[in-house]
């Protein structure tokens, strides 16, 4: 896998229209090339049916190919089974470096699961209400309500203040114990090695969802960790309770 260089892995984009919105596109793509290169871009649906007219434009001008599969029974397994089964194909071409999969659906839990097992990263992408196995199955899943706040001011997501991050226990303690876990003997820690145990721990984890664009802003309105800026940009956090334990 292409880990030195994530900006040149090659992905392949597959999209849910029945579980996605055409106004996330914008943003799914832009925050899809952080990750790597877009060289596949396929979305799945039955475009005889008027809800997905939406979509039209969104195609052509990101060049996105539709795949069409007829709705054979009222629900939408049938288009789950064509993107499960183009999935598979694309990955037995080992042509690819990972996987965008995106929806909602917790159809494509064992799909994620299985693309890792080969070794290859998976992004999942959908809104809060996926499943928590589906977003555990991902390496990274990044909720559309951050996309969309990106494109659309309207939809900003509020900045959550100190207070109000300090009453998330959950967030408190998986950034202490990804301080701790990434600390030297002086309790500090590297803010990039942070940040990676955090992604292997919650594939959700995303500072974005808290209103701060970076982690280390996150950081700071916590108030919990002492911040040390070094030289060239390196960023170092330890745990305030660290210094007055010495």
């Amino acid at each position: 896998m292409n880990d030195d260089l994530p900006n040149q892995r090659r992905l392949a984009v597959l999209i849910d229209a029945d579980n996605a919105q055409p106004k996330i596109i914008e943003g799914l793509l832009k925050e899809v090339v952080k990750y790597g290169v877009p060289s596949v871009k396929r979305i799945y649906g039955d475009w005889t049916t008027p809800n997905l007219a939406g979509w039209k434009a969104a195609l052509l001008d990101h060049s996105i190919q539709p795949i069409q599969q007829f709705r054979y029974t009222v629900g939408k397994n049938a288009t789950d089974s064509a993107m499960i089964i183009d999935a598979m194909d694309l990955l037995y071409t080992r042509r690819f470096e990972g996987f965008c999969l995106v929806s909602s659906d917790s159809d494509f839990t064992r799909l994620a699961s299985r693309i890792r097992e080969e070794g290859l990263l998976v992004f999942g992408f959908g809104e809060e209400k996926t499943p928590k196995a589906f977003v555990s199955a991902c390496d990274k899943f990044i909720f559309t309500k951050v996309l969309l706040a990106e494109e659309d001011p309207a939809a900003i997501i509020g900045t959550q203040e100190t207070n109000k991050l300090k009453s998330d226990t959950k967030l408190v303690n998986l950034l202490r114990g990804a301080v701790d876990a990434a600390s030297d003997d002086s309790g500090w820690a590297h803010l990039a090695a942070v940040g990676h145990h955090i992604a292997k721990q919650a594939a959700e984890f995303d500072s974005r969802n808290y209103g701060y664009k970076k982690l280390v802003d996150l950081v700071a309105a916590l108030n919990l960790f002492e911040i040390d800026r070094r030289s060239q940009g390196t960023i170092y956090l330890r745990d305030k309770r660290t210094k007055s334990s010495s």
